[in-house]
């Protein structure tokens, strides 16, 4: 590897950032195949200069709580890449976010992004603030307080966020509404907008469909299907419900759902009136999963919420967050017969896992390319935006599952053909990486 990249070089200038320097090295392993075949690439540095955002902005966000006391977090937008078209990548709002993680997850998004197909660049954002436990008003404080800079920094055709953990309806209303007041234009400059003021139908469910499209693609290639198959997914946020919902939809049977306190085990399965009482719980009454339990008696709670992974199942679905599943954790799937793994959150598998998944041969479907489902619709929302018009459910939901036939299609042939045949790890990152490495060739030195 250290031929082509002088990894020690970007770690050197990236010393305490962890997370940004795992998926920097999970691509720095996977195009090594390009860089051997293709010299202008090389010379031209462009993974050198890939890694380098093209601008971070990092601030500071003043509210007042609910007792009248002032309140002080950061905030971060990352604009990464902008090579075939405007940032575009989420928000995330929790106590975890740093610099390392949003710089991972603009890195990620780079990639994703172009595997969609749509002309869109990679960047992310967000913020330490927690909205879980806090009211309306401070939420509604808090996003205003935060627009109030990141206003300045993007726009249509410059930076177009979205949501992402934390950040749902409720923040992107918040965000729009001091958006459109700041700048007195009403423009699609943010994307998981409400249907009363420019959103896509489908985009909620988008994230959740994409994956269970690129997984069934998957199965399909093992000439097998979702129908009967036992289904773990992790986490019960929007990305984990819409999951569910279509794996159910397709005749798969998913057995457990968890949150940062623990999971739930349901051997009957989550059928669509279960469904609604987990989209109740967490999305009206903000819940535990815990509370699922009180109302289904089939179901049993562990508060170790890592032990999901130790249920017996055909098919795994993390859509919890990044790092969830371990080397323990993957060799414990494999050992009970998981055939396939869909990455439905960001990196939530190890470099460890992901390694003991393909030494396996378990379907394994990374993350830049299960999950851009949410992404593509956004881009969708995007354009709905520019022509002033809408389209209905069922179109946005044919166009989202083209988009992630052919992010399959694409990935499994650029593993096919650099060496790597049903390594969609080095197929998508080769397909993204191609897209944006000529498009910067083509624009020259900026």
């Amino acid at each position: 590897m250290s031929s082509f990249v002088n990894l020690k070089a970007i770690e050197d200038r990236n010393a305490h950032e962890p997370e940004f320097m795992q998926a920097v090295h999970e691509v720095a392993e996977s195009i090594q195949p390009v860089l051997e075949k293709e010299p202008e690439i090389r010379r031209a540095k462009i993974f050198e200069r890939i890694v380098e955002p093209e601008r971070q902005v990092t601030f500071r966000v003043p509210w007042v709580d609910d007792r009248g006391e002032v309140q002080v977090n950061r905030g971060f937008r990352i604009e990464f890449n902008s090579a075939i078209g405007p940032y575009k990548g989420g928000l995330r709002f929790h106590p975890s976010v740093n610099l390392s993680i949003i710089k991972f997850l603009g890195f990620e998004q780079i990639f994703k992004n172009s595997l969609t197909g749509l002309p869109i660049g990679g960047g992310k954002g967000g913020s330490d603030f927690d909205p879980k436990g806090k009211s309306d008003i401070e939420v509604m404080r808090f996003c205003h307080s935060f627009m109030g800079e990141l206003f300045r920094h993007i726009g249509a055709d410059t930076d177009v966020p979205a949501g992402d953990i934390g950040v749902g309806g409720r923040e992107i209303g918040f965000l729009y509404g001091m958006y459109k007041k700041l700048v007195n234009r009403f423009e699609g400059v943010l994307t998981g907008k409400g249907l009363t003021y420019g959103g896509s139908l489908a985009r909620t469910e988008a994230t959740g469909y994409g994956l269970t499209y690129f997984v069934e693609q998957m199965l399909h290639a093992r000439n097998t299907d979702f129908k009967g198959k036992k289904v773990i997914v992790s986490g019960s946020g929007n990305v984990a419900i819409y999951a569910t919902e279509k794996v159910t939809q397709l005749g798969g049977k998913v057995i457990a759902l968890s949150d940062s306190n623990g999971f739930i085990h349901d051997p009957e399965g989550i059928d669509k009136k279960k469904l609604a009482l987990v989209q109740r719980l967490k999305e009206v009454e903000r819940k535990r999963i815990k509370e699922y339990t009180a109302e289904c008696k089939s179901a049993t709670f562990n508060p170790n919420w890592q032990e999901i992974w130790t249920i017996p199942c055909d098919i795994a679905l993390p859509c919890a967050t990044q790092n969830e599943i371990d080397a323990k954790a993957a060799q414990a799937l494999v050992k009970n017969g998981c055939i396939a793994v869909g990455e439905g959150a960001n990196m939530p598998s190890t470099p460890e896992a992901v390694k003991i998944f393909l030494d396996n041969k378990v379907a394994f479907g990374p993350a830049k390319a299960a999950n851009a489902g949410g992404v593509a619709t956004s881009a969708l929302e995007m354009s709905q935006n520019s022509m002033r018009l809408s389209w209905t459910f069922e179109e946005v939901d044919a166009k989202l599952k083209q988009i992630m036939v052919n992010i399959y299609k694409n990935s499994s042939a650029a593993a096919e053909a650099y060496g790597k045949p049903g390594n969609l790890v080095a197929g998508a990152n080769i397909a993204g990486f191609l897209k944006v490495a000529n498009a910067m060739l083509a624009q020259g030195v900026v």
